[in-house]
């Protein structure tokens, strides 16, 4: 199984945020409870729903939603998939998991092969067109390093037609030079960096996309973490009465 962060032994110089450990850093608790509790109102009148959580590393914080929305919001029957673009943490997370009602797959959402087989597949098989609730939690940055602008608007658009309700949270521009800075030290450049000319108030850009070109409304937002981000609650227009 091919570890993705061969290229150097620096644990903070990651090409796809996948780092070992993360949870360790950032408890999947403190996450779930900084989340506007508004969000699981779509949810919780519902007998069964699937969740869609991108960027799942190891697993903890998805099997922490499972727990919450299953126990804390009352949902009888929840699905989960999680997914992450690195085996090895996928295979952590299958070793851990519990529960069979989550299932962990080694998914690139922006391969177009892996996204309809695995995420399509998974709605395919418990009978519904979309997610319930879509999560990405700092994930946007790495696939804007990595797939640039258009990279950037295509898994947007993506994560849109995939889920009800989208839960957000973009890594400020602070972030990304922090991240080129690490991989620079490990002699390495993200593929797209030089050629993104969506900068500055990321957080801000990525919404008005949603907004403008997605079809969306910001239903929720939460005030910055202890960590400085905001998480952002989306939901397509039609689908808000």
């Amino acid at each position: 199984m091919e570890d993705l962060n061969f290229k150097t032994a620096n644990p903070g110089a990651v090409q796809f945020g996948n780092f070992i450990n993360y949870y360790k850093f950032h408890p999947p608790e403190r996450r779930i409870s900084v989340l506007p509790k508004e969000i699981w109102d779509s949810v919780a009148r519902e007998q069964s729903c699937c969740i869609l959580d991108i960027g799942c590393n190891a697993g903890d914080l998805t099997i922490e939603l499972y727990k919450h929305i299953s126990e804390s919001v009352g949902v009888k029957n929840v699905n989960i998939l999680g997914i992450d673009i690195d085996p090895v943490l996928i295979q952590r997370a299958c070793e851990q998991n519990k529960f069979p009602n989550i299932q962990f797959t080694c998914v690139d959402i922006m391969h177009e092969t892996d996204y309809i087989k695995s995420v399509r597949g998974f709605l395919k098989q418990h009978n519904t067109q979309k997610f319930a609730i879509g999560f990405c939690f700092s994930i946007t940055m790495w696939i804007h390093l990595n797939h640039g602008d258009d990279g950037l608007k295509k898994f947007l658009r993506r994560v849109v037609e995939l889920c009800e309700s989208l839960v957000i949270e973009p890594q400020p521009w602070k972030c990304y030079r922090t991240a080129v800075r690490r991989f620079k030290l490990s002699n390495s450049t993200f593929p797209k960096y030089s050629e993104i000319k969506i900068r500055g108030d990321i957080e801000q850009r990525i919404e008005l996309y949603l907004q403008n070109e997605c079809d969306c409304t910001k239903v929720l937002e939460s005030g910055r973490t202890e960590w400085g981000r905001k998480i952002m609650v989306f939901k397509l227009k039609q689908q808000i009465v």
